[in-house]
């Protein structure tokens, strides 16, 4: 593995002066070096598995926060995350040097302790404490995923099974928590860094697969992108950058599952990305692409006018190019880009000026996101059940009115009625999908619009629906209508005292 250049506290401070530019806060700078040498005493004499100085994780860290332009103070509460659980400095003297902001973190980190599977039952109590923490500061979960990620950055020095646990855990519970709350760019570090060690054969032949893929095409590549621009420039719109952008390997692999292992239906192996100013520039871009390029047809979405739940806006197509290459293009504007890479991270982010968007604002949809998952936690008992309910892809439909509904990947029309109320899906009898009537068991797909017919008389729900439905709720509620009616029958047949 590439070996990871010295990071000290002066390349730390040098990133952050580079972005943080309000000469009136050079506080918060001292407040990193200070936070920096409290931790350093604190864990002096302390080494990792690697034989490294104990300080060089939380300066790591912190170094992964400060390359994202993150809030100084959440990457001073980073430095000093360890300290409370790993030395004999209580989180009272914390509070005493640094005050209660900082120490809300620490505590927030501390709290979430050591996530490891040890049992069903105290995996998922950590997983409650963990959601507990998000429900309280968002913030906690940006530090944890840098603590995470420096962790597998590192995992070499472990032994084979300590590693294998600790990039599992990355890949099914960290991953999908990052990516429900839209920070694709940690959640591509953790897939990328926890697949070789889960899945060792596969990621090896994936990563050949990619490479043979993309043999030759940096040219073919290079004159699109010089086409692209002189057809944009020509038309008056002013392009902020375009890029190309290789699809991540552990994405390519899933793909590659979902496509039975043929790389010929993948047409997203590479995509250029295109940055404009404003939302009228980017359908104006989108226009002058088909005028140049075939589009590929049901290839086309509009994530602008319909975000994901998660904030995640752009345009997306495929066209067909010389040779009937299929390339992907994706739209959007430089806030697009930002909350598509970032997420929730984006609200604590320094822009090109040096000040921060909105450095303390409270994230509320996110803080509703981990209120929902953390009562949700309280009624299941599978770990299974759990990875499936929220931990996995999402899809997000619509309701006719325009609501966004959020389901697991592979839901149907009765998860879908179930979300809406226990009684629409008690009474359901039919679906309308996209203006056309549909099965009860169709696998909904991004962007449908749902409508549910329900039956007044129906005396509640067909027990064959579980055979398909995806979601907890819908399951729940199928089977106590089951465990009613048998409660029902038994004392319509019992003897009357």
């Amino acid at each position: 593995m590439k070996k990871i250049a010295p990071q000290t506290i002066d390349t730390l401070l040098s990133i952050i002066q580079h972005y943080h530019k309000d000469p009136n806060r050079q506080a918060d700078l001292d407040l990193v070096r200070r936070a920096y040498d409290f931790a350093h005493t604190a864990h002096n004499g302390q080494t990792r598995r690697s034989g490294d100085p104990y300080i060089v994780h939380p300066l790591a860290a912190a170094h992964i926060l400060a390359n994202m332009h993150i809030d100084p103070v959440i990457i001073a509460a980073t430095l000093l995350h360890d300290v409370p659980e790993d030395t004999g400095i209580t989180l009272e003297e914390i509070e005493q040097q640094f005050g209660e902001e900082i120490t809300s973190l620490v505590r927030g980190i501390t709290k979430l302790g050591k996530l490891k599977y040890r049992g069903v039952e105290r995996y998922i109590e950590n997983l409650r404490k963990m959601f507990v923490a998000m429900a309280e500061d968002v913030r906690v979960m940006i530090i944890k995923f840098a603590d995470r990620i420096h962790n597998l950055q590192t995992l070499d020095a472990l032994p084979p099974q300590k590693q294998y646990r600790i990039a599992l855990e990355s890949l099914e519970i960290y991953a999908p928590i990052a990516n429900r709350l839209g920070m694709d760019n940690i959640k591509g570090t953790l897939e990328n860094l926890s697949f070789r060690y889960v899945y060792p054969k596969e990621y090896e032949r994936v990563k050949k697969l990619r490479q043979e893929k993309l043999k030759g095409k940096e040219q073919y590549l290079q004159e699109m992108v010089k086409r692209a621009e002189e057809e944009i420039k020509m038309a008056g719109i002013r392009m902020v950058s375009i890029r190309g952008r290789n699809k991540r390997l552990y994405s390519f692999y899933q793909k590659l599952i979902r496509k039975d292992n043929q790389v010929a239906k993948i047409y997203d192996l590479v995509a250029l990305r295109i940055i404009v100013p404003t939302i009228a520039d980017c359908y104006a871009t989108l226009g002058i692409l088909h005028n140049v390029w075939k589009p590929v047809k049901g290839r086309i979405k509009d994530y602008i006018s319909q975000p994901k739940p998660n904030g995640y806006q752009s345009l997306h197509t495929s066209v067909f190019a010389e040779d009937g290459e299929i390339v992907e293009f994706q739209i959007r504007t430089s806030e697009m880009e930002e909350t598509a890479e970032y997420g929730t991270a984006a609200h604590w982010r320094y822009d090109e000026s040096g000040h921060g968007r909105a450095a303390k604002r409270e994230i509320q949809w996110a803080k509703e996101l981990a209120e929902i998952q953390k009562d949700i936690l309280g009624k299941l008992s599978d770990l299974e059940e759990i990875k499936i309910d929220f931990l996995q892809t999402r899809i997000f439909v619509f309701t006719p009115r325009g609501d966004v509904i959020d389901l697991p990947e592979g839901a149907t029309p009765v998860d879908f009625a179930y979300h809406i109320h226990t009684d629409i899906g008690n009474k359901c009898s039919a679906a309308i999908i996209n203006d056309k009537i549909a099965r009860l068991d169709t696998e909904l797909k991004n962007g449908d619009v749902v409508e549910i017919i329900t039956e007044k008389n129906r005396k509640g729900p067909n027990q064959d629906w579980l055979k398909f439905v995806k979601t907890h709720t819908a399951r729940y509620h199928i089977k106590s209508q089951q465990k009613n009616k048998l409660s029902g029958w038994f004392k319509s047949v019992l003897p009357k005292k």
